[in-house]
Formats: C-alpha cells, structure tokens, sequence
C-alpha cells in the first residue's frame, strides 16, 4: 500500500501547497503575537488535523493503476480550505431548485471603513442589522417602484482577494415580483431595478439608525457616548456608502456557483497558493496578481474572516423567505409557469442541476496516477494528531 496521505474529496487537482501547511508550522508563532477568539482558535485545530490520520479514514482503490490508499476523513469546519465541496454543490443546486426561472439582479451592498473595526468587536450585532437594513432597503422600494413583494437571497462576505478586511452582503434579485394580493407576477426590465444613489442613501440612514438603537441597548460597552457619536458623524459624512446594482444575466446558476463558493468556506483555498516559503507566503488576488507576506500576518489575515459559531451567513428574503406550501414562493412560480416558455425554463433546470450532480459523483483521486478511486469497506482507526493538531 502507498504512503498514507489525505486526498482531495472530489476530482480537481491536488494543490502544490496548502493552507494546513502553513497551519501546522506557524500557529505556535501566531498565538504568541495576536489574541484569538475561541472560534479561531478551533478553526486552526480543525485545519490542522483534516485529512490526517487523527481523524481515520477509509481504504479507496484505484481501478486504473490498481493501487489502494487511505483516504482520511475531513473536519467538516465551516471555513476549512480542504472541507464542504460536496455541501457547497448540495446548496448551489438546492437553490437551483428553488428560484424563480427568470432573471436576477445581482445588487452589492458595501459596509465603509468607519464601521469595520466596530463589525469585527461585534459581528453578530452589526452583521445581523446589515441583513436587517438590507432586507427593509429591498422591500420597501420594491413597494414603493413597483407595488410588488421581490424575493432575494443575501449572501455575507468580509474580504478581498487580498484578504483585507471588505464587508458587503451580495444580493441575487429577482427581476419580478408579485403583486400583494398573489394575482400577478410583475416582471422587471434589464435595464434597471434600483437607483444605486439611492440605495446608498437608504443604507447609510438605516444602518446609522440600526447602529444606534443598539448603542442605547448597551451593544457596545466599550464605547462612551462621545466616542460613539464621533464613530456616527465620521460614518454620516462618509461619501462611498457603495451600493452596486449589475444588470441580470440571463441565467442565475452562475452567481449561485460564485456565492456558493464562499457559503461553506471562507476567503482563501489551497489552489490560489503560488510560493510558500518559511518566510513568505505568496498568494494571487486578481488579473494574475499577486500579493506576498509573512506566515503569521497571512494567518491572521485569514483567521480575520471567521465568523462566530452559529451565524447565518446566508439569508433569505420576500419571496425567497416562502416556505410554507402553497404559499407565496409557489403562487408566484405557478403564474410564471402561464408565462415562461416552460421548456426553455426546464432545459436551464436541468443542465445546471446535471452539471452539479457530475461534480457530487466525483471521487478522490489517485495520488499515484490521479485516476478517481471508489472506496472501500475497510474503516483506518483515528491516529495521534500532526504537530499543532489540537485544539489545546
């Protein structure tokens, strides 16, 4: 049998370097310089041990070299490089599933700089009132320019490609909605859903205001009045409250891959590693740049965009938010049914819904001639964990 390693879940290739690398080797020195919150400190122990013998595994084999290799079991951490493909591709197709055939916006909501040290002391709060204020920002103008109920999936990313912290909330929007009392469903045009002037305007005063009422609830004990006011009036006189409204591609299974990317999983993934040394880590950000720095600062940077256990990083919104059966989801779909060519709309279904299935049935590959292996029933027992694998 070959030497034990982890394997890829499913059939891209194995990355030259990895992020559990650089886990194992400098998160002694990363401890020693920076503070970490419990939910950091975990994620740093899952990384270090997924894929390894402490977790065990199963023996797979290879029908086209004929070999056999342990394939170790995955943490399952939200946030792992190595974890949640297959959950990953289960919600994009989920979602495939479940909106509407027609077009959608794609509408970015941008928190500023002012509020970014206030967002990483208490994510949970102003997280939660960034969904809030965007969901009342949606619903509210689509009353008010079309008389109709929109639905809208929201999706919380906190990074750039650099890894420097940048939260904003993606929004997929449809380009329709319906009226209040269910009897038709309006559409939209191409051109225009929103101004992003604006939607700007609507975020800066109802973030502000969400802002200070839980100011007045004691949510941020480490600001005194003064401080806080000051935090609100540099906010308020702030000019890029950016909203970003990009008109609607024909089909939504692109951006649903885009966002689905991020929903199990977090800034960085093992492929964008280009050069890791004992000293610097080099990672591409975008049009094939580049950006380098020492371990612990990419580390840190990393570990920057860890949310805390238990928060949504997705929700959903108007008709989207419809679950109950018969409701307004499914009234909405039924009249779109007496309007959309319902074999265009089925072709579409189907070849994204195939698409994500082909990828689902992948299996590892063969570290020896990257040929995909097929499990077998023999179970390998949980080993002692590699050097920084422990959530001590």
């Amino acid at each position: 049998m070959a030497n034990p390693v982890g394997c890829p879940s499913s059939g891209q290739p194995r990355p030259t370097y990895r992020i559990a690398d650089i886990v194992r080797r400098h998160r002694k020195a990363l401890r020693v310089t920076h503070v970490l919150t419990l939910d950091q400190r975990r994620l740093l122990g899952a990384i270090a041990v997924c894929r390894t013998p402490a977790l065990g595994g199963l023996l797979h084999y290879c029908p086209t070299c004929v070999e056999v290799h342990p394939v170790y079991h995955s943490c399952r951490k939200r946030g792992c490089p190595n974890c949640q493909a297959l959950s990953q591709e289960k919600w994009i197709a989920a979602r495939a599933e479940r909106i509407l055939p027609i077009k959608h916006f794609h509408v970015t909501f941008t928190l500023p700089s002012e509020l970014r040290r206030l967002a990483k002391g208490h994510p949970k709060d102003v997280y939660n009132a960034f969904f809030r204020v965007v969901g009342e920002i949606l619903e509210e103008l689509a009353l008010s320019h079309y008389g109709v109920q929109l639905g809208w999936t929201a999706v919380l990313h906190t990074w750039r490609r650099d890894l420097g912290d940048h939260p904003h909330i993606h929004v997929l929007v449809t380009a329709g909605g319906l009226l209040l009392d269910g009897s038709v469903f309006v559409p939209i045009r191409d051109t225009y859903l929103f101004s992003g002037e604006v939607l700007g305007k609507m975020l800066l005063g109802k973030m502000l205001e969400a802002l200070q009422g839980l100011f007045d609830k004691g949510a941020f004990p480490e600001l005194d009045e003064d401080a806080f006011g000051a935090m609100m009036a540099k906010s308020a006189a702030y000019k890029k409250w950016v909203v970003n409204v990009q008109p609607p591609f024909r089909d939504a299974s692109h951006l649903l891959g885009y966002l689905g990317r991020y929903v199990h999983r977090i800034a960085l993934s093992d492929s964008r590693l280009k050069e890791v040394t004992p000293d610097r880590v080099t990672f591409s950000t975008r049009d094939r740049k580049t950006v380098s720095m020492p371990p612990v600062t990419f580390l840190h940077r990393f570990l920057q965009h860890v949310l805390p256990q238990g928060f949504h990083k997705v929700r959903h919104g108007g008709l989207y938010a419809s679950t109950r059966k018969g409701g307004r989801l499914e009234q909405a779909r039924a009249l779109l049914a007496q309007q959309v060519d319902p074999v265009e709309a089925k072709t579409e279904k189907t070849e994204t819904t195939e698409t994500l299935e082909g990828e689902a049935l992948k299996g590892p590959l063969c570290p020896t001639c990257d040929g995909i292996m097929v499990p077998m029933n023999v179970r390998l027992p949980r080993m002692r964990a590699p050097p920084g694998g422990t959530n001590a």
